[in-house]
């Protein structure tokens, strides 16, 4: 099966006004995509998407944000800067997470609700299932290799870390890691793979190639999802129950700082591409939150949709 992900001939969702560079926040309870203008923080439109939107990701090429409704069994394409919609792709099931591998061949979604990872190939333009990996249970956060062969999926009910061989979308391994694993970060050469305990109050740090977890760092409850602060050194994990950030540096493994204050259920960051501000989704409310990283303090917040997850900007910091 085919799926056009960057032809005209796919369904033109109604189109949102075209604005300024925006940051797009999917309200997973609210169906709903919210922009907000990055120089004023305010709310400047709120839209449909379908049903249970959590994540999103840039293509590789930069020209579309893809926002991956879950129980609507489709995505939407946005413009990455205005977030006006595109197009939209129906008959991708259960696109809970999603992720392009570093090559550009590969496009994967996790089917949480499905227990199933798809494997689809990528040519640059569209994607055609190449096997549904039957993975139980809940598949939830993935990260890739630097070369492209491996996916890394935790399972957040079983408990545990797949490791799937893209070449042959066949399961490698599967390893218990701890209760409720969630997001996943590689450390520089992809030495260690880090896990976020969100049933837990630590990062787990698993040699993979001697399917082992070697230290443990204590973090806050609720240990869920990364996002590098772009200097080379330090990765911060959202605290979903303990409602803080913690400031990991990833070469000697250890905890160096704490961001507290926050409201309920932090989960998924942005980074200002002077790394100045990191805005954050709290989950447990309907708010977005916009942090000083000099001083480590919230500095304002602002009213989006119900149960708020995926954020992005164009004009970012590195990923890695």
């Amino acid at each position: 099966m085919r799926y056009m992900l960057g032809a005209l001939a796919v369904a033109i969702l109604a189109s949102t006004p075209a604005l300024a560079e925006n940051v797009i926040v999917l309200n997973s309870a609210d169906a709903s995509v919210s922009l907000i203008d990055q120089a004023s923080q305010k709310v400047v439109d709120t839209f449909p998407v379908g049903k249970e939107p959590h994540h999103l990701m840039a293509t590789p090429d930069n020209q579309s944000l893809i926002v991956a409704n879950s129980v609507g069994n489709n995505l939407v394409f946005l413009d990455p800067k205005t977030g006006k919609t595109q197009r939209w792709v129906p008959d991708i099931e259960d696109p809970y997470q999603l992720g392009f591998s570093y090559d550009r061949k590969w496009f994967v979604t996790n089917g949480l609700r499905l227990d199933r990872v798809d494997i689809y190939h990528y040519d640059g333009k569209n994607v055609s299932l190449a096997k549904r990996v039957p993975l139980a249970k809940m598949p939830s956060h993935m990260i890739f290799t630097a070369d492209s062969k491996i996916v890394f999926v935790t399972l957040q009910e079983s408990g545990e870390v797949a490791a799937i061989d893209l070449a042959t979308q066949t399961v490698l391994w599967k390893m218990s890691v701890g209760k409720a694993p969630a997001g996943l970060w590689l450390t520089p050469g992809d030495k260690y793979l880090l896990i976020g305990m969100t049933g837990a109050d630590y990062v787990a740090v698993i040699d993979w190639r001697a399917r082992k977890i070697v230290k443990t760092i204590h973090t806050d409850r609720g240990a869920h999802n990364f996002r590098s602060l772009a200097d080379g050194q330090h990765v911060l994990v959202t605290n979903r129950v303990g409602n803080t950030i913690s400031i990991l540096d990833q070469n000697t493994l250890t905890n160096v700082g704490t961001i507290a204050g926050l409201l309920p259920g932090p989960d998924d960051m942005e980074l200002t591409p002077d790394r100045r501000y990191l805005w954050v989704t709290f989950r447990f409310t309907r708010y977005v939150g916009v942090i000083d990283m000099k001083t480590l303090k919230l500095v304002n917040t602002i009213k989006v949709g119900k149960s708020p997850h995926g954020i992005y900007f164009y004009n970012r910091a590195p990923l890695m």
